[in-house]
């Protein structure tokens, strides 16, 4: 039996399998950024233009005739925008968008922007989530999650894995549900836990003497996530359903090293380094 870790084993599309074809021919389409200088969808946008995409931005204050033009035969539109203003952007951009346009977003919650872009927009729509921030090291690993909508076709859900892989990511294919309860163990409940921690130290100045570098190099993880960008994860955290459902399991835990069942803890935490076990 193979002991590595289900997320070491994640199946992704490296970009030479699958091609869009429309009538034997490559399919292109053109695409639109709205949110374009935000941090990601400026990312997005860059990558885009490095690799040649016919790709343009579109940003506040969003009015009629700028819009217009904007989507004017645009083909795939990405949201890039937080997820609670979607509802907001959704109003003004949808009454300007070609009948065949794919409407699509890269929140980090997935259930409630589905909805919302389903309940506004009658053509195609697939919701994407980079799991990776705006700024990364040439050899950082890029998946990207894609989950198509209900009414989604095969030949949509392919160009919006081939926009991915030009700008040089992974793909990989989920349902919104599987990701929102993956995203709240994993990333809210990253961020609620050191979050905690953190608050919970607070103001304890007789600490300080005894400081180690293992907490140096937790709190230095932890500092971007707690100061810079603390309100967007506590809106994504209160967006996910099944946020509040894995704290409830985090408490479990700590009822079980509460108890003195360290061990038992140990064990099962080292389940995420197979190959140190193996040595």
């Amino acid at each position: 039996m193979d002991s590595q870790p289900e997320y070491l084993r994640i199946n992704v599309q490296d970009g030479q399998e699958m091609e869009n074809t429309e009538n034997g021919e490559t399919r292109k389409a053109k695409t639109v950024i709205v949110g374009s200088r935000g941090r990601m969808g400026k990312m997005l946008l860059e990558r885009a233009k490095d690799a040649d995409m016919e790709c343009t931005g579109l940003d506040q204050p969003l009015e009629r005739p700028e819009i217009e033009r904007a989507l004017a035969d645009v083909e795939l539109v990405f949201l890039c925008v937080p997820a609670k203003v979607i509802g907001e952007v959704l109003q003004k951009i949808v009454p300007c968008l070609p009948a065949k346009t794919i409407l699509s977003d890269i929140t980090s919650v997935k259930e409630r922007p589905l909805r919302q872009m389903e309940r506004a927009w009658t053509g195609t729509v697939v919701g994407t989530h980079p799991l990776f921030g705006p700024k990364n090291s040439p050899d950082t690993d890029l998946p990207v999650a894609i989950v198509p909508g209900a009414e989604a076709g095969e030949s949509d859900i392919r160009l919006v894995e081939k926009f991915f892989r030009q700008i040089g990511c992974k793909t990989f294919r989920c349902d919104a549900e599987t990701h929102d309860k993956a995203m709240a163990k994993i990333q809210n409940m990253n961020f609620i836990t050191n979050l905690a921690y953190f608050a919970l130290l607070a103001g304890e100045k007789d600490l300080l003497p005894f400081i180690t570098p293992s907490f140096l190099r937790r709190k230095d993880a932890a500092a971007k996530m707690l100061n810079e960008d603390a309100e967007m994860f506590g809106v994504l955290f209160e967006a996910n359903p099944h946020s509040h459902e894995v704290v409830r399991q985090f408490k479990k835990m700590l009822n079980v090293a509460a108890a003195g069942d360290i061990d038992l803890l140990c064990k099962r935490a080292q389940w995420w380094w197979p190959e140190d076990k193996k040595a």
